[in-house]
């Protein structure tokens, strides 16, 4: 069992992983990520390096979900001696 702090941080992530804000802004940022994806409209490697910092932090709101997910099955898996 993890402890009472850790397992309402992760209840906070799943409460808000279901609410249709959170689909929302999915929705957003994976439209966000097409455009900035766009090469050519990149005007300098300035901007391509920009841009790849843009991608990066949209790819780690996408995968947000996912990674907590992992989370919270590994502290689950520790806190039982699974590991």
């Amino acid at each position: 069992m993890i402890d009472k702090e850790l397992e309402l941080y992760y209840r906070n992530f799943r409460d808000m992983f279901v609410s249709e804000g959170w689909k929302q802004l999915q929705g957003d940022l994976q439209d966000n990520a097409d455009v900035v994806n766009a090469i050519e409209l990149v005007k300098d490697v300035q901007d391509l390096f920009f841009r790849k910092g843009q991608l990066a932090i949209i790819a780690g709101l996408l995968n947000l979900e996912a990674q907590i997910q992992l989370a919270e099955e590994d502290a689950i898996e520790t806190a039982e001696g699974v590991h």
